[in-house]
């Protein structure tokens, strides 16, 4: 059995991973409350302001080490690994910049918006991996171009990374799964249509219905540390059945 899985934001706020959108928290804040995405989420507003754009992904870097992953970011590992002991796959598509699938146990997640944990230079393209803040006086490793290195982060107007990979993985699986997403964002907000279009059976796990939940064969509503877990459970049961 090949799953393809795309996750979205909301299975991270559920480990305390502030969103860019508004929290259903009225205590918590959406980042785009705090800070206007054409400022730090766009390529010009790197270049306006690259002191405001480095010091809000510092921030967001630095909070990883406050965050852990949780029971849905678990189960979906286990899932992997269960299903590739069987001749089975299961792809894990992510927009979230965070690590905790990995953290988790997964294995070879494709970020198709980037990573906080990478970093990238514009100046040459060179990528490698980082966990220190970044500033304009960073040097990039490979080229040596002081102020080239900024966050391996794919802002508005960017081409979203790994995406004939994600489409061929779409193509071969025989479930799609959407998890903790909004719907709002394509192209990744279009993958369940492809599926659809391609006889793929379709599943939504969601808080609330996303802006693309009708196009789902199937769709749970809740948190992805309780729903998750329980799919999970059904999968690797039916398998072992």
């Amino acid at each position: 059995m090949n799953i393809v899985v795309l996750t979205g934001a909301g299975i991270s706020a559920e480990s305390g991973v502030d969103t860019f959108r508004a929290s259903s928290d009225p205590k918590r804040m959406g980042l785009w409350e705090q800070y206007p995405v054409e400022q730090v989420a766009t390529p010009e507003g790197f270049a306006a302001d690259p002191v405001l754009v480095h010091h809000f992904y510092n921030l967001r870097r630095q909070a990883l080490a406050t965050v852990e992953p949780n029971p849905a970011h678990f189960a979906l590992a286990e899932l992997q690994k269960g299903l590739a002991a069987n001749g089975g796959c299961l792809t894990i598509v992510t927009q979230n910049v965070d690590d905790l699938h990995e953290r988790g146990g997964a294995k070879d997640v494709i970020h198709m918006h980037g990573e906080l944990t990478s970093t990238l230079c514009s100046a040459c393209g060179w990528r490698w991996h980082n966990l220190d803040d970044l500033s304009v006086e960073s040097v990039c490793p490979s080229c040596q171009t002081r102020g080239g290195p900024r966050p391996d982060i794919v802002w508005f107007g960017e081409m979203p990374y790994h995406m004939d990979t994600i489409e061929a993985h779409i193509k071969a699986c025989s479930l799609f799964v959407s998890i903790g997403t909004s719907g709002a964002v394509y192209p990744a907000a279009g993958y369940v249509q492809m599926a659809r279009a391609l006889g793929k059976q379709t599943l939504e796990i969601n808080l609330d219905a996303s802006d693309g939940s009708h196009f789902f064969h199937e769709s749970r509503r809740g948190k992805a540390g309780t729903l998750v877990p329980e799919w999970v459970d059904e999968i690797l049961g039916a398998r072992d059945a």
